[in-house]
């Protein structure tokens, strides 16, 4: 079974641990590869190590949007108790959605007394789901049980990726439950607020020591699970339970949600600003395009990142922060620009054959 530094009783990880398999790429050999046709999954960065001040970032926003991230989790947790009539399979998404099912399987049990189970599953964008973790959960649990979970949406993509696949499934439900839907395309969320989820500031220190999902011929046999390493040598930095406990703290069994003041009611989706960025930056391939805070985050944490941009009716900048942050670490251009579901955008270089 995959090594991490979850704790067995909240969650169970249906990865091939290939630890010390795969020699991790560094960020502008892989965005070579990545644009020259391979696909990302088929490598594994190097982590970011951060430095004293991003780290002062990340305790800010932790600091900052504790009680924040703790009612979405309540808002949805709500939402997928009144959607499952029966038991509740919760699915999460790696890696991102794994912490995250973590603490909705934490609230459900602690608001309404059942038993949750909850997994952890790769699925790759352009590739697919883990099948062979899907038929581990569905010869245990009945379909209907199912309910998907991540992070949060950026344009749409994973959610797109995961219906597609769900239509081999009968009974399973293609709903995707996010903390944030600043795109505007699942029900099942806490809010559609582009806000500061902390967990989305740093890597695998979140989200217990695992990397990133991986799919390679030579290393994932046809009846294993789809692969990720485990970064025993970071422990020392593993803030995983310091954000699980810290949201979860805040969060009592008497909590419910609160009345919502989202942009829901916006007639455009957030794929609609990604095709006006697109056209306004002359980009031609729209997966260059990350947007929202999370997104943003991975742009400039593991892509080579061209531009930053900002929503320019953000008046408070302490939820972009440390994209900020990262953005003069790296040399990368900031850039106001008129947003409505976003505060933040990032934008991965595109690039030449010279530079590949």
């Amino acid at each position: 079974m995959m090594r991490s530094s979850y704790k067995k009783e909240d969650v169970t990880l249906l990865l091939k641990d290939i630890t010390g398999l795969v020699e991790p790429l560094p960020t502008e050999a892989r965005e070579a590869f990545i644009q020259q046709g391979v696909h990302y999954c088929e490598m594994l960065p190097l982590e970011y190590q951060p430095s004293p001040k991003y780290l002062a970032e990340y305790e800010n926003a932790l600091s900052m949007n504790a009680v924040k991230t703790a009612e979405a989790v309540v808002s949805v947790s709500e939402k997928i108790y009144c959607e499952k009539s029966g038991s509740i399979v919760l699915v999460s998404l790696a890696r991102a959605g794994t912490p995250v099912g973590v603490l909705i399987k934490r609230c459900l049990e602690m608001k309404y007394h059942i038993n949750v189970y909850h997994y952890t599953i790769s699925i790759i964008r352009g590739v697919g789901i883990d099948r062979n973790a899907m038929k581990y959960i569905l010869e245990r649990h009945s379909a209907e049980s199912v309910q998907f979970v991540d992070g949060w949406t950026g344009k749409g993509a994973i959610l797109k990726t995961l219906k597609k696949e769900l239509d081999s499934y009968s009974g399973v439900s293609q709903k995707l439950a996010v903390l944030a839907d600043p795109a505007n395309i699942t029900d099942l969320c806490g809010t559609t607020d582009d806000f500061l989820i902390p967990s989305s500031i740093l890597n695998s220190t979140v989200s217990g020591l695992i990397s990133r999902t991986f799919l390679r011929k030579d290393i994932i046999g046809e009846n294993d699970f789809h692969g990720a390493a485990y970064y025993g040598e970071l422990s020392e930095n593993d803030r995983t339970y310091e954000f699980i406990d810290t949201v979860m703290s805040k969060i009592t069994p008497e909590m419910s949600a609160k009345n919502s003041d989202d942009d829901s009611c916006l007639s455009f989706s957030g794929m609609d600003e990604v095709k006006k960025i697109a056209d306004d930056f002359g980009i031609s391939d729209i997966n260059l395009i990350k947007p929202s805070i999370g997104e943003a985050t991975r742009v400039l944490l593991r892509r080579v990142p061209w531009k930053l941009l900002i929503s320019d009716s953000l008046t408070n900048i302490s939820c972009v922060s440390h994209l900020l942050r990262l953005a003069e670490e790296k040399g990368v251009a900031v850039e106001k620009y008129p947003m409505k579901r976003y505060k933040a955008c990032g934008i991965i270089k595109e690039l030449s054959s010279a530079d590949a």
